[in-house]
C-alpha cells in the first residue's frame, strides 16, 4: 500500500515538473463591442430597413414641396450604411442626383472643417484656445467688459458681436473681396462681453478661418485640402470659390423650386464660415473620422484625446437645456447624445447628426429656397425609429409653476441680431412675448417660427418648463433673483432671448410708431381738404404771412417723414425677398433714405413754429390740436430715427 502511495506522488511530481518546465500559452479573448441596449420597439438600423425608409419619406417630400434635390448619407460603424441622390442635379439636363459626385452646398457645416482645422493646430502648439485672438491677428478687436476674445469664445459662438450680413453672400462670378477684407472691412459691435451670451456668429467663424490662414501660413482653402480632405480622400470637395473646373460640371444647379429656372451659384464671402461644397460620401468620410475620434482608413486628422475634447467640452446657455460642445451643437433625442450642425445658404439647406453612443451618423442636404421640413422629419423620425426612448413615467408639474411663470412673462429680443445699425427695426417689429395662464403654463410662440403655432411648456423642474407636444424644454437663466435670459432646446446652444427693457419694448414704441405715421398721412390728406375749405370761406378762415408759410412747410415736412418710413418699409422688403442684397451697390439708396430723414428731422423747426402760430394767433380748435398732434409726432419720429440708428453715419450692418 505504501508503495502505491509512494508511486502516485512520485507520479504527482513528476506532473509538476513537467508543467512547471513547459511554457504556458494563454490566448486572449477577442475584444467585444460593448452591449449597446436595443429598445423594445425599435427598428434594426440595417441598409435595407433604412434606405426603404428613406425611399418612403424623400421622393414624397420633394414632389410635395417642389424641391428639386437631395442627398441623403447614413454611416455606421465606420462604414456608410445608406448612400442615397434624389431628384435631379440638373433638370434641363436630365441629371439625377449622383451622392457619390454631386455637389451640394452645406452652408455653415462648413465650419465643423474650420473647427477641426483650429483643433489640429491645437495640437501642434500653435493655438490656444484660452488666449488672447489678438496675438494672431494682424488688426485689433478691442476688449469688452475689460475681457478679450478667446478661440474657444469663437467656437461656443460667445465672442459678443451683433449679426453680420453685408457683403456676406454675393451672386458676382467672382468673389467682391476676400475673407481677409471683409474682417477688416468693419469690426462688428461688441454687445455681450465674450464667454456669457451664446449668439451664433458668422463673423466669429470668419474671424477663426483668418487665423488659421495666418498661424499656418497657408490660404485657408489650401490648409483644408491638405490636412482634411486629402487624408480623408475625399476628391469630391472644396472652399474654392468659384469651384475649380474640375468640379464645375458635378455642381448641383441652384434652385428655388424644381419648377423655375435654376440661380447663379452662391457665393458666400466669409468662406471659412459657409463656403464649402461636398459630395455626400465625402461627408460621410469626414462623419466618420469625427465619429472614430479622428480616424478614417487608417489616417488620423486628430488625436483621439483632442476629438473627445470637441465632442464632450459643454457649454450651457441654460442649465438643463440642450449645450453647446466645441464646433459642434447637441441635438439630443431619446437619450442619445447627437452632436452636429445645420447649414443654410439661400438655395440649399443641410444637416448633419453624429450619434456618439451608436457610432451612427447622418448627412442631408437639400436643393431649394426651403426645406419643407423634411430636415426635421428626417432627424426625429431617423432616431424615433432606430433609437427609440425608454418608457418614461409622466413628471408632474411643480407647484411653483404660477410664481415662476410670472417672471417669464413678457417680450423678448434674440441675442442673435443687430443692435448698432438699421436693421435693429427688426427687435421692435419682432418680440416674441411669453403669456401665463391660470394654471401657470406658459405659452410662447415659435421663436424659429414665428408665424407657427404657439407652444405650451408646464414647468417641470425649477425654472425648466417641458413642451409636452415635442418634448422640448424652455429654461430660464437666473442670477440673484432676477431673470437674464430664456433659451429653449432647439436653439440654447447658439442663441438666447432677454427680457426687453421699457425703452425698448414694443408695447409702447409700435402704437407711438403707428399712431405718428397715422398723424402724418391724415395731415398730408387733409392738407388739399383744407385748402379747399378756406378757399370756399374766404378770408375769414385764411392763413396770412408767416404762419400760412409755417403752415405749408409743416405739411411738407409730413409727407417726408412718410416718404422716410415708406423708404426702410422698401428697404427692407426688397432685402428680405432677393430683389436687393446685403451689399455695398445697396448704400446709394439707403443714403437717399437717409436724406429724407434728415431733411424731415430739420423740418420739425418748421412744424414748431407751425404750433407757435396756432397758438398765438386766434384760431380754431382743430388747428390748435392739429399742430400740437403734428410736432408730437414729429418728436417720436426723431426718437425712432436715432434709437432705430436709421441716421447712423457708417451703413455697417
Amino acid at each position: 500500500m505504501k508503495r502505491i502511495v509512494r508511486t502516485f506522488v512520485a507520479l504527482g511530481l513528476l506532473l509538476v515538473a513537467s508543467l512547471g518546465a513547459a511554457q504556458i500559452q494563454i490566448k486572449p479573448l477577442k475584444d467585444a463591442k460593448p452591449n449597446i441596449p436595443v429598445t423594445i420597439g425599435s427598428h434594426p438600423l440595417t441598409a435595407d430597413d433604412a434606405g426603404a425608409w428613406l425611399d418612403g419619406l424623400f421622393p414624397y417630400g420633394l414632389a410635395k414641396n417642389n424641391l428639386a434635390a437631395a442627398v441623403v448619407v447614413v454611416v455606421k460603424d465606420g462604414q456608410i450604411l445608406v448612400s442615397r441622390g434624389y431628384g435631379y442635379a440638373d433638370i434641363a439636363a436630365n441629371k439625377k442626383v449622383d451622392p457619390a459626385t454631386t455637389l451640394f452646398r452645406p452652408g455653415s457645416i462648413s465650419k465643423t472643417f474650420l473647427w477641426t482645422a483650429v483643433m489640429q493646430l491645437v495640437e501642434q502648439g500653435k493655438l490656444n484656445l484660452d488666449a488672447d485672438v489678438n496675438q494672431y491677428l494682424d488688426f485689433t478687436i478691442a476688449p469688452r467688459d475689460g475681457k478679450p476674445i478667446t478661440m474657444r469664445d469663437l467656437m461656443t459662438h460667445t465672442p459678443g458681436f451683433e449679426e453680420t450680413l453685408k457683403n456676406l453672400f454675393s451672386h458676382d462670378d467672382q468673389l467682391p473681396m476676400s475673407n481677409e477684407a471683409w474682417l477688416k472691412e468693419w469690426v462688428p459691435e461688441r454687445v455681450f462681453a465674450p464667454g456669457e451670451v451664446s449668439a451664433y456668429s458668422n463673423y466669429g467663424a470668419a474671424l477663426a478661418g483668418y487665423i488659421v490662414q495666418r498661424v499656418s501660413g497657408q490660404p485657408f482653402d489650401e490648409y483644408i485640402e491638405q490636412h482634411i480632405y486629402q487624408p480623408l480622400g475625399m476628391q469630391h470637395a472644396t472652399f474654392r470659390q468659384p469651384l475649380p473646373a474640375n468640379l464645375k460640371g458635378d455642381m448641383a444647379k441652384s434652385y428655388v423650386s424644381a419648377s423655375t429656372p435654376p440661380k447663379s451659384f452662391e457665393m458666400v464671402v466669409s468662406d471659412p464660415a459657409g463656403g464649402m461644397s461636398v459630395s455626400g460620401e465625402d461627408m460621410a468620410r469626414f462623419m466618420i473620422a469625427q465619429l472614430q475620434n479622428g480616424t478614417y482608413n487608417n489616417m488620423q486628422i486628430l488625436r483621439p484625446e483632442t476629438a473627445k475634447a470637441m465632442h464632450d467640452f459643454t457649454h450651457y446657455s441654460v442649465p438643463g437645456l440642450m449645450p453647446m460642445a466645441l464646433g459642434f451643437y447637441h441635438m439630443d433625442r431619446n437619450g442619445q447624445t447627437i452632436i452636429g450642425h445645420g447649414g443654410d445658404t439661400e438655395l440649399f439647406h443641410s444637416g448633419m447628426m453624429l450619434f456618439l453612443q451608436q457610432n451612427v451618423g447622418i448627412f442631408v442636404s437639400i436643393d431649394g429656397d426651403k426645406d419643407g421640413g423634411l430636415r426635421k422629419q428626417l432627424l426625429d423620425g431617423f432616431t424615433d425609429r432606430y433609437f427609440p426612448a425608454l418608457p418614461q413615467l409622466p413628471q408632474p408639474t411643480l407647484g411653483t409653476a404660477r410664481a415662476h411663470g410670472m417672471l417669464l412673462a413678457g417680450r423678448y429680443i434674440g441675442s442673435r441680431g443687430s443692435f448698432d445699425n438699421f436693421l435693429s427695426i427688426g427687435n421692435l417689429l419682432s418680440q416674441p412675448k411669453i403669456f401665463m395662464t391660470p394654471d401657470g403654463t406658459l405659452i410662447t410662440p415659435d421663436f424659429k417660427n414665428m408665424a407657427g403655432q404657439p407652444r405650451h411648456w408646464r414647468e417641470v423642474k425649477p425654472f425648466l418648463w417641458l413642451d409636452d407636444a415635442s418634448g422640448s424644454h424652455l429654461g430660464a437663466l437666473m442670477q440673484n433673483g432676477k431673470l437674464r435670459w430664456i433659451s429653449f432646446d432647439e436653439a440654447s446652444p447658439v442663441a438666447v432671448w432677454m427680457p426687453v427693457s421699457f425703452w425698448q419694448s414694443a408695447a409702447w414704441n409700435l402704437p407711438l410708431l403707428y399712431l405718428s405715421l397715422l398723424v402724418f398721412l391724415l395731415t398730408a390728406l387733409l392738407w388739399p381738404v383744407a385748402a379747399l375749405v378756406r378757399y370756399r370761406c374766404g378770408k375769414a378762415f385764411a392763413l396770412m404771412g408767416v404762419a400760412r408759410r409755417w403752415y405749408r412747410l409743416s405739411r411738407v415736412v409730413a409727407i417726408l417723414h412718410l416718404l422716410f418710413a415708406a423708404g426702410w418699409l422698401l428697404a427692407l422688403l426688397q432685402l428680405n425677398i432677393g430683389i436687393a442684397h446685403f451689399n455695398n451697390a445697396f448704400d446709394g439708396t439707403l443714403r437717399l433714405i437717409q436724406l429724407i430723414g434728415v431733411l424731415a428731422i430739420l423740418g420739425t423747426i418748421a412744424v414748431v413754429m407751425n404750433a407757435v402760430c396756432a397758438w398765438r394767433q386766434p384760431s380754431g380748435w382743430w388747428r390748435k390740436t392739429n399742430s400740437l398732434l403734428l410736432l408730437i409726432a414729429c418728436l417720436a419720429a426723431i426718437w425712432f430715427a436715432f434709437s432705430l440708428h436709421l441716421l447712423n453715419v457708417h451703413l455697417n450692418y
